[in-house]
């Protein structure tokens, strides 16, 4: 079959992929509460007669059910997995669509209310030539990407391919930054880890004109943040890259007391697992000298995130090269990896993968980030997004 076929299968159901991702763009549900969700995606399996089974329970509410789904599409021979995340970000949406988020504070502001809506739509059309296919599409749609420990993992740890596991996996995500009809992906480091800082700086509160009679926790943080600048620079090879970031201090509420605490927030993100340990150490190293040079104590939580996510060589290259067929030879692009994070890193751990990019901003306009409580990609990304995870599953398992 040819990437046409493909294409015109996806127009074909553009209008019902276009009511799946304005339901669940509607109904957006938190990391590990997706139970709507999930029962919504098990209700179109059901109708297509794809046999599935649900993994990724919320590890807070082991008794709950779990709202993960993997389905299974084909025939023995190789294995593909193809990926959709379902959870939705605390954000309260500020857009002017008339299928704007019907739950205050929550809104899909990542895409993944798009992304779901394309593999379902895939999961249509490979159930359409399930015969044709010389092997099996799994169809993972995963929990909680948003939230640690992430719902990739505890899928793995559940079991999730202890009886089928794939050769390759795909994973999809849109780009309010890629232009609509092109598609991005590059091999090896594409995503950063994500470590998240928390930590709490003790002093003795004192009045500012007596600055001798306390211990100050604003002066002590202040010098932290400066440190930790010292320490990306030197203690890191120039040719890894790295952040380290102090997004949020809080500390006092007046003009002329310095406060008993303050309080800081902030994330490290690497491409290099090793040195990402290293900088713990660092990182308690130089909290624990300053605090001690200033009279005060701490305490550090350093809450361990995703992994790197690596893209491996050969399954990029596949990707790009059969994605030429859906989206034309100048319009697969190589993507230039980022210090975000995403927890498709664990199913690329274990299988060779590719996390790949859909450009979804049309021409002349500029679509707000992602996370972005404006959001709002172009639906037409939604039949290219389709129709290319559909061919690229059937030329892998025919190929």
């Amino acid at each position: 079959m040819q990437a046409s076929y493909f294409i015109q299968k996806a127009q074909a159901i553009h209008n019902k992929l276009i009511q799946y991702r304005r339901h669940i763009h509607q109904n957006p549900e938190l990391s590990f509460e997706e139970y709507n969700t999930s029962k919504f995606i098990q209700n179109k399996l059901d109708n297509l007669n794809i046999e599935y089974k649900l993994f990724g329970k919320n590890p807070d509410k082991p008794n709950n059910s779990a709202t993960g789904v993997l389905a299974k599409i084909g025939n023995d021979g190789k294995v593909v997995g193809l990926r959709a995340d379902i959870d939705a970000l605390p954000v309260t949406e500020e857009t002017d669509l008339e299928f704007k988020s019907q739950n205050i504070g929550v809104m899909h502001a990542c895409g993944h209310d798009m992304h779901t809506a394309m593999l379902l739509g895939t999961a249509e059309i490979l159930k359409g030539i399930e015969d044709s296919l010389n092997g099996t599409v799994l169809l993972v749609f995963q929990p909680a990407e948003e939230k640690l420990p992430g719902g990739a993992k505890l899928m793995l740890e559940e079991g999730i391919f202890e009886d089928i596991k794939p050769d390759i996996m795909l994973g999809q995500h849109i780009d309010p930054q890629g232009q609509l009809g092109t598609m991005a992906a590059c091999s090896g480091p594409t995503m950063a880890s994500t470590d998240e800082l928390h930590f709490t700086i003790k002093g003795k509160g004192s009045h500012a004109a007596q600055p001798h009679l306390g211990q100050d926790p604003i002066l002590t943080a202040a010098q932290i943040v400066v440190a930790f600048q010292t320490l990306i620079n030197k203690q890191r090879n120039p040719l890894d890259p790295g952040v380290l970031t102090i997004a949020s201090l809080n500390a006092g509420n007046t003009t002329n007391i310095f406060p008993e605490k303050a309080y800081l927030k902030g994330t490290l993100r690497t491409y290099n697992n090793d040195w990402r340990f290293e900088m713990h150490e660092h990182i308690k190293r130089t909290i624990r000298n300053i605090c001690d040079i200033y009279g005060c104590e701490y305490e550090l939580n350093i809450a361990q995130g995703y992994i790197p996510l690596i893209n491996d060589q050969n399954t990029t290259d596949f990707v790009k090269t059969y994605a030429k067929d859906i989206f034309g030879a100048g319009n697969v692009l190589d993507f230039e990896p980022k210090m975000w994070a995403e927890d498709f890193a664990y199913f690329a751990d274990e299988i060779p993968s590719t996390f790949f990019y859909l450009g979804v901003k049309p021409k002349d306009k500029i679509l707000p980030g992602l996370h972005n409580p404006k959001l709002a990609p172009s639906e037409e990304a939604l039949v290219m997004g389709c129709a290319n995870m559909a061919y690229l599953a059937y030329k892998y398992l025919t190929q």
